[in-house]
């Protein structure tokens, strides 16, 4: 009698189909590691320049003084506010934040609108970051009165087709 060696053609084709399926869930699956583990990073980035952030704030507040919200005199107003942005750090774009296309609805008074570039997160002790066009420009907006930080990216997160830009939004998506 003849001995079978080998493996029958259907048996064959099941294993195919089989390695074909877990192809497929894993690639599914990896695709959302990766999605998640760049949200987490883009999350990490911000929360770091937030508290740089927050200490550069804090002290622009501490120079407008415990008195600036009784003061009358508009022309001191001023000065102090000046005085206290120049702790502030980046280049101001308070006047040009339309164009990085970053959804903002704000016209609070003494908030300001700075953008970081790579040269400065090196300066301020994050010399791991990045800020440019192709990694998106991490952008502040500091409210000096009330001594408030809020961090966006000009690149932004997509997630569910809606795309986020600010650190307080990231932190709200689930992928």
């Amino acid at each position: 009698m003849k001995e079978n060696k080998g493996i029958t053609m259907v048996a064959l084709v099941i294993i195919i189909i089989l390695l074909l399926i877990l192809v497929g869930v894993s690639t599914g699956t990896g695709g959302n590691l990766i999605k998640q583990t760049k949200l987490e990073n883009l999350k990490t980035n911000m929360l770091l320049i937030k508290v740089k952030a927050k200490e550069y704030v804090e002290n622009a507040n501490f120079n407008l003084g415990t008195t600036f919200e009784k003061l009358t005199d508009e022309t001191e107003k001023n000065n102090r506010i000046q005085k206290a942005r120049e702790e502030l750090k980046g280049e101001d774009v308070t006047s040009t934040i339309s164009s990085y296309n970053i959804n903002i609805n704000d016209s609070s008074e003494n908030v300001y609108y700075y953008k970081l570039d790579t040269q400065t997160l090196l300066n301020i002790g994050l010399s791991n970051l990045k800020s440019d066009e192709k990694e998106g420009w991490y952008i502040i907006r500091y409210d000096i009165v009330n001594a408030e930080v809020e961090v966006y990216n000009s690149k932004g997160f997509e997630s569910n087709n809606t795309k986020y830009y600010s650190l307080s939004d990231l932190q709200n998506i689930e992928i």
